[in-house]
């Protein structure tokens, strides 16, 4: 079964901010006695016969309670105004409007709370309580309050066959009505004029109109100075669009006017539509035939933040070079030692620094002033005099107890070497538990002359006052290699940062203010570094408790600070499963894109998929799947263990060999392009990492005796039954097993884990199945995680390959490190399919909507597509 998206719309949920002038423009609305208007009496049922009554609304969910029932009848003093357009004309630009077709359709299908209105005739101008407002102007609408009006542009005029009087509104979003919400964070991050402009519609009483609203529309390609001055004279100013699907904010393009185009819609209906991308009726990066263009840049670079050991950079690097374009992982960040030795071992090409988030922006913020002090970059001149004293002559003798210094070979904010002791203190490579010491001042490796590399120290840079010159050849010399990025110098920053604070087994979570939590504090560093540093596009990757676990705080959070940097953005929520993988494993992916750079799409499954459990209500919008209407007999099987792991060599329960030869040959494409060797001509030729976590004793006593067939779990180990309750408990006729004194054969914690009602407790996979999502510790006391026919659990290899890790990408460190390693990697066809995407935007050859076919065959292409 493949995740289907649902066709049904979501209304906006409007909560307005108060601003004086708009209160006063409903004060003098409301206090005008409009003549001819209608009262409705407490317990009477409708005016003046069975005359229509319309609700003001901006399609808002609201409660019965604060409905304001408005009369959509022509007075004096709400009118439509002038002739009416012309028939013909009039068909044309609103052609919806006159199809008797569409319209008997839409009363066939219409729901109890829906209406269909029946033009008679439209108009390009109306008048209510003295002000005329013409077609396209930008106006407030009575909210269901009455506190602070709605904004709307007006698209429409129009009278009904029974003779009420309408205008049709296209929305505008304060920052409080988007996914933002109205948290204190978000509000104070964008700024209070702004609001975003949507592709909502309905129909409105004219009577609603309460006043003119003067918003200055900002393309992209105003500049700054220009912007400031346009936002000063305005009520609002708007430079994004709001799309409600996929909670997308996009830029509005250079040359976009509030005028209409010539057939009477909206300049922004010219914009792809999000919902034509799913069914099929949209432009899509898809298997058409295309004109490749050209990148500006013959290599873009990629900064790996929260790398692990680098499967999301590997994956998009992957994409994008089958989309054409050179992306090279030039730095990545991590805090275990173990992750940061495999990344190093797989990708020389890039350099690792092993380091907390906040050390790391601290380096890059000192990194700029030693290039300025240097005269490397602008906005500083050398203030560096050569000092006389550096350079000793021969004859020179130096102090007993005087070092000199050879060269400077690194550098670091903080001292590295107390890093370490954390870290050892704690378990070596741990992130749980370790108090990560935070650096206070600037640090480099020095190698004394005379000593080798055992004996270089780290100093920090006040102890090193006589060594300027060689500071600044250690500071030119890693500029030119572009040993730590600069503001500017990086393309491309993913990375998904810890936020172990959301997790549900923390059993102290702070709901109210997540980010007051220290172990969410890696989503306010990931993204403070990317305003340093500026790429132009970023993704950061995390879990779905992210849009659960307080009312997706952090997500709402994440998106507002790439607003207010002035980024746009999108977020999607993906399945492995749907990209040819044996695990359902759904995370959260969130795009970014500078103004001027297009917005990469997702990429739509290529396989069917065995789903476990859906999404939160309220971010269902953000299911990257086909709509419900569109048929799926294009996408792949899904895959299942025995297509992804037959073929690996049997092991037994304490096998300690790191490398070992194939017995079997591949028997499927996912066999072959999983063993494929590191350059892609042939197979590998050796198996790295087929090590399954060691069983104690006794754990491996239970795994024995669990049946090797579908199904089988704890039960079958006998003395436990179901009761009425549905839940496990000790059986009352049986006495219970032990393995040795106090080591029952069903452990207790079997029968309470999940309420006792799981079955996942010593659980074996079978062939058939797949798995919910690869998890970071191998143990099979909470989870199924024993080898279908082996009597052990499934080695780091094959949990390699349910993530997508070619056999060739070998892990560093203890077996449990590396179980950890790949537990927390974002799977890697996943990130292959979205550097494809990438890739698209990149090279401009995708349009603004949020979805993108991938080529046929994708998930085994490695090369890169050149179409004409």
């Amino acid at each position: 079964m493949e995740p289907r998206r649902s066709k049904r719309e979501p209304k906006p949920v409007l909560k307005q901010e108060e601003i004086e002038r708009a209160e006063e423009l409903i004060n003098d609305g409301l206090k005008r006695k409009r003549k001819g208007k209608m009262k409705m009496e407490e317990g009477s049922t409708s005016a003046q016969g069975n005359k229509r009554q319309r609700t003001c609304s901006t399609g808002g969910k609201k409660k019965k309670e604060e409905i304001v029932e408005m009369i959509a009848e022509e007075t004096e003093f709400c009118k439509l105004m002038g002739e009416p357009v012309p028939e013909e004309e009039a068909r044309t630009r609103w052609p919806d409007r006159y199809d008797e077709e569409l319209i008997a359709k839409k009363l066939a299908e219409k729901k109890i709370d829906e209406e269909v209105l029946m033009v008679e005739s439209h108009y390009l101008s109306a008048e209510v309580d003295e002000i005329t407002y013409n077609l396209y102007e930008n106006a407030l609408v009575k909210s269901d309050k009455e506190e602070t009006p709605y904004i709307c542009r007006i698209v429409e005029f129009f009278r009904t066959k029974e003779g009420h009087v309408y205008f049709t509104a296209q929305w505008f979003y304060r920052p409080s009505d988007t996914v933002m919400g109205a948290g204190p964070k978000q509000s104070d991050l964008i700024r209070q004029k702004c609001v975003f402009f949507s592709d909502v519609k309905n129909d409105n009483p004219l009577e609603c109109l309460v006043g003119k609203a003067n918003i200055a529309i900002i393309p992209q390609n105003v500049e700054l100075a220009t912007k400031e001055e346009i936002i000063a004279s305005s009520d609002y100013y708007t430079d994004m669009f709001y799309k409600l699907p996929y909670c997308g904010f996009i830029s509005i393009p250079p040359g976009y006017t509030a005028e209409a185009t010539s057939d009477g819609r909206d300049a922004s209906s010219g914009l792809s539509s999000d919902i034509d991308s799913a069914t099929g009726g949209g432009k899509m990066g898809s298997n058409s035939s295309i004109t490749l263009g050209q990148s500006s840049k013959t290599e873009l670079s990629l900064l790996d933040l929260y790398a692990g050991c680098g499967a999301m950079s590997t994956g998009l690097c992957l994409g994008a070079k089958v989309g054409d374009v050179n992306l090279v992982t030039r730095w990545a960040l991590d805090l275990n030692e173990s992750a940061c030795q495999s990344l190093s071992l797989n990708h020389p090409e890039t350099k690792v620094t092993n380091d907390c988030g906040e050390n790391f922006l601290s380096l890059l913020r000192e990194w700029e002033k030693l290039c300025q002090q240097y005269s490397l970059v602008g906005g500083a001149s050398s203030d560096y005099v050569e000092d006389d004293s550096e350079h000793r002559k021969d004859s020179e003798v130096l102090s007993p107890d005087e070092l000199e210094v050879d060269e400077i070979i690194g550098i670091s904010f903080g001292d590295p070497t107390e890093l370490a002791k954390a870290k050892k203190s704690k378990g070596k490579g741990s992130k749980k538990g370790v108090t990560i010491p935070k650096g206070t001042e600037l640090y480099f490796k020095v190698h004394w002359k005379g000593f080798d590399s055992s004996e270089d120290t780290w100093e920090p840079r006040r102890n090193l006052s006589n060594c300027e010159q060689k500071i600044r050849k250690f500071v030119t010399t890693g500029y030119q290699s572009n040993f730590l990025p600069l503001p500017g110098d990086v393309d491309v920053i993913c990375g998904g940062p810890p936020c172990q604070g959301i997790s549900g087994f923390n059993q102290h979570r702070n709901v109210e203010n997540p980010l007051a939590d220290e172990k969410n504090y890696q989503m306010v560093v990931y993204l403070d570094i990317i305003e340093f540093l500026k790429p132009s596009y970023i993704l950061m990757e995390n879990v779905v408790d992210l849009l659960q676990f307080s009312q997706g705080f952090l997500a709402r959070y994440a998106l507002s600070r790439l607003v207010s940097m002035g980024y746009q953005a999108r977020l999607g929520i993906m399945a492995a499963g749907s990209f040819g993988l044996p695990q359902f494993r759904q995370r959260v992916f969130l795009w970014g894109a500078q103004v001027g750079k297009k917005l990469p799409p997702y990429p739509l499954p290529t396989h069917e998929c065995v789903v476990r459990y859906g999404v939160p209500t309220e971010f269902e919008r953000c299911l990257v799947a086909y709509d419900e209407s569109v048929t799926l007999d294009h996408l792949k099987k899904p895959l299942f263990l025995v297509d992804a792991l037959r073929d690996l060599p049997g092991v037994e329960n304490g096998e300690n060999r790191d490398t070992m030869d194939y017995v079997l040959v591949p028997e499927n494409d996912f066999q072959r392009y999983i063993r494929m060797s590191r350059t892609g001509e042939g197979l590998n030729a050796s198996l790295y990492d087929h090590i399954p976590l060691e069983l104690n004793p006794y754990d491996y006593q239970r795994v024995c005796r669990v049946p090797r067939e579908k199904g089988a779990f704890f039960f079958h180990l006998g003395g436990v039954i179901k009761g009425a309750d549905d839940k496990w408990h000790w059986d009352p006729n049986r006495p219970r097993e032990y393995l040795a004194p106090g080591k029952p054969l069903v452990p207790d914690y079997a029968l309470t884990f999940n309420g006792g009602k799981s079955d996942k407790p010593f659980a074996r996979l079978w062939w058939d199945e797949t798995v919910s999502t690869v998890v970071t510790r191998a143990e099979p006391h909470n989870q199924a995680m024993i080898h279908p026919i082996q009597d052990r659990v499934l080695s780091v290899r094959e949990n390699a390959r349910l993530q997508g890790f070619f056999d060739y990408y070998q892990l560093c460190g203890e077996v449990r490190e590396k179980y950890t390693q790949v537990g927390n990697a974002v799977a890697i066809p996943v990130a292959k399919a979205l550097g494809y995407a990438l890739s698209l935007a990149v090279r401009s050859l995708c349009d603004d909507g949020p979805l993108i076919e991938l080529p046929d065959n994708f998930t085994f292409i490695i090369q890169p597509i050149r179409r004409a």
